[in-house]
């Protein structure tokens, strides 16, 4: 089986596994993603869904967080860790927005990592959930079981898995695809030593199963 195949399969697999997969950031605005994609470094979903809450009641806008004092939104999003440099970089990334991108969030991939806090991985969410492009988000459960299930080989660095998977995934399918993974990975193959491969659905095609 080659890794395109692999690929093929898994996808198919796991839309059976898990239909209606989704980000499990809560936003209604594009500019929400950036404040929580941003929040959730070494922070958990969950816990930032609910600190955002507070920060979008207090500056319920572009406009309103630019101009909030930067120690205002490092009091508030304190929970999620690493305060005062979210802090910085969703003041400095909401004011970019507000003075070079009229309030609105570009739907350009490279004119997205110039925006302060945001890397390939914010970026790659943006595209695919917001603007519905292609788009592949290579964060800790797809890097994890990409290499355990064999589409990519040993490949640790985010940017260089991303680029592997780009030539064995059909575009349309990339974005879901790694909200998938995040599912499977939380439930089926985490990142205990041994994950529950007895309950997965991959393991038939899986390169290292019980690795």
């Amino acid at each position: 089986m080659t890794k395109k195949q692999r690929a093929l399969e898994v996808i198919e697999r796991l839309k059976k596994e898990y239909p209606d997969a989704g980000c499990t950031l809560d936003y209604d605005q594009a500019w929400k993603l950036l404040v929580s994609v941003r929040l959730a470094a070494q922070c958990t979903d969950a816990r930032v869904n609910v600190v955002v809450e507070g920060l979008y009641e207090k500056y319920p806008t572009i406009e309103a967080l630019a101009d909030a004092p930067v120690e205002d939104i490092e009091e508030i999003v304190r929970p999620c860790g690493l305060g005062k440099s979210k802090a910085r970089d969703i003041s400095a990334c909401m004011k970019m927005l507000r003075d070079e991108y009229g309030g609105k969030v570009p739907d350009d991939f490279d004119a997205l990592l110039k925006l302060p806090g945001v890397g390939r991985k914010s970026a790659n969410l943006i595209m695919g959930d917001v603007f519905g492009k292609p788009a592949i988000v290579t964060d800790t459960h797809c890097i994890r079981l990409t290499n355990r299930i064999g589409l990519v080989d040993g490949i640790k660095e985010p940017k260089k898995v991303e680029m592997a998977l780009w030539k064995i995934i059909p575009p349309e399918e990339g974005s879901d695809l790694c909200h998938r993974l995040v599912y499977h990975g939380r439930e089926i193959c985490t990142a205990r030593t041994k994950p529950y491969c007895d309950r997965c659905c991959l393991a038939d095609v899986c390169k290292k199963v019980g690795v």
